[in-house]
């Protein structure tokens, strides 16, 4: 496996931690005037209906080797930076708003084949009441509130989640992954990620080898030093945390040290392997290990054995 930094290729998932945010439905719409209104959307079953069979392997789009933003605007010990290209692969991230039973909320997805984008099952259905949202939008690529071309938001129309969070306990959050089936096929043109399920014994370590990407609610500060021109606000714009690291596997869950917030959830944890993007684990929250406060994953081996039940 090569590193994500030594490759000089750097990769951007979206994290996430679910988060309330008001006004956030009415952004999408405000934004996309020209969409019809967004679909009702039904669970489905059967993982043939999103043709993911055989796949986990990523587009080919002309890839760029440029950075997200400038390390300069680094600031304190908060490693984000801004998402800010437009290019493949970070074209693939995108922010989810959706319209759940107690109001709105946002996280991250990343497309995964050309109409199918990976995200949280606390994306899609309350952990606290197991009632699933209303609807789902997918703002591919936003950056400081713009989309690239408004006819480009798609909407959720089916969905599978792996959990509907009935145990209440953190055993729900081994299978806290969804993927969401859209009713366009963008990943035409913004490009879409592979996903490996790989050995912890390849991916534990303090190896600063993956990056992770989120619409966090708390970046960016257009008040702090280099994020000036980032005027749409927080959540607005992807944060990148690059060189971070999976540092340990626990009941069947990866913990890692990426820096994260709310918003972030559903973010995709990434890396360079043989000439392509990956996804290896998928950001869902934090909780505490052996004393310390620690964000968890969930391991790409959860979707594969989906995918296979149908093969």
């Amino acid at each position: 496996m090569k590193s994500v930094l030594k490759s000089k290729q750097f990769i951007f998932p979206c994290i996430a931690t679910i988060s309330v945010a008001m006004g956030i439905w009415a952004s999408v719409s405000a934004q996309t005037q020209s969409q019809p209104a967004p679909p009702s959307f039904t669970r489905v079953k059967n993982p043939a209906e999103f043709k993911l069979q055989g796949k986990g392997e990523p587009s080919v789009l002309n890839q760029s080797e440029e950075p997200p933003g400038n390390r300069r605007a680094i600031i304190g010990s908060d490693d984000r930076i801004p998402m800010t290209s437009r290019k493949y692969p970070w074209s693939a991230v995108g922010k989810i708003e959706g319209v759940g039973d107690d109001g709105n909320y946002s996280c991250t997805g990343t497309l995964i084949a050309e109409d199918v984008v990976l995200t949280n099952a606390h994306c899609v259905v309350n952990p606290d009441t197991r009632k699933v949202s209303k609807a789902i939008a997918f703002l591919p690529n936003l950056i400081n509130g713009v989309v690239r071309d408004q006819d480009d938001v798609a909407y959720a129309t089916s969905v599978y989640y792996g959990t509907d969070f009935k145990q209440g306990t953190l055993e729900d959050y081994v299978d806290d992954w969804a993927v969401l089936k859209l009713d366009k096929p963008i990943g035409r043109k913004y490009g879409y990620l592979g996903w490996k399920s790989l050995p912890s014994s390849t991916l534990v370590g303090d190896t600063k080898r993956f990056a992770l990407v989120g619409y966090s609610g708390d970046f960016p500060n257009p008040k702090k030093k280099g994020y000036e021109g980032l005027t749409a606000g927080e959540s607005m714009t992807a944060g990148v945390h690059l060189e971070c690291s999976i540092l340990r596997q626990k009941d069947s869950l990866f913990y890692h040290n990426c820096d994260t917030t709310g918003g972030a959830s559903g973010g995709a944890i990434i890396t360079y392997i043989d000439g392509k993007y990956y996804i290896v684990a998928l950001h869902s929250g934090w909780n505490k290990v052996n004393g310390l406060v620690l964000n968890r994953a969930v391991e790409m081996s959860r979707l594969d054995e989906w995918v296979r039940q149908n093969q």
